[in-house]
């Protein structure tokens, strides 16, 4: 296999946000509004209201490279944290709202608490340019997400 780098245990980005938790939390436990902010998030599907236990599938995109991936609602704490985890590949990403004097803080994680899979590892050195450039383009990718729910729930809240 080759060299692809280390899968990092958490890749984190935190924003400030005006407005109140619950405003903030209607906008990231939105699954099929996630491609409005994510970069790399073409669509979302779930069946009926998101909640702990939901089955999600996501169809994702890099430039002309498009591909599905399933998930499943591991935390669910309204106006504080929610999380799936990500069943091809083994990561868990979340949400962690905290209220804030002016505000929220929002902190958006990626975990590899099990580590990734064989295949997400070859398919990450193989089409992604390895873990090292991955990993930095899903920093940038938070970081933009976070951006676009700022300013969504700052013209909302």
């Amino acid at each position: 296999m080759p060299a692809t780098g280390t899968v990092k245990p958490l890749l984190e980005e935190s924003i400030e946000i005006d407005a109140p938790p619950a405003t903030v939390w209607s906008l990231v436990s939105d699954l099929p509004r996630m491609s409005e902010w994510s970069p790399q998030v073409l669509r979302s599907f779930t069946r009926g209201p998101v909640r702990l236990g939901s089955l999600l599938l996501n169809v994702n995109r890099r430039g002309l490279l498009v591909w599905p991936t399933r998930s499943k609602v591991v935390r669910f704490e309204p106006h504080s944290e929610f999380a799936f985890r990500v069943l091809d590949n083994k990561t868990i990403w979340a949400f962690h709202l905290e209220p804030t004097a002016s505000g929220t803080r929002v902190t958006q994680r990626r975990t590899t608490p099990q580590g990734t899979t064989a295949v997400s590892d070859k398919l990450v050195g193989a089409v992604m340019g390895g873990q090292e450039s991955f990993q930095d383009e899903l920093l940038a990718g938070m970081r933009q997400t976070l951006a676009k729910i700022k300013r969504e729930a700052e013209r909302a809240g």
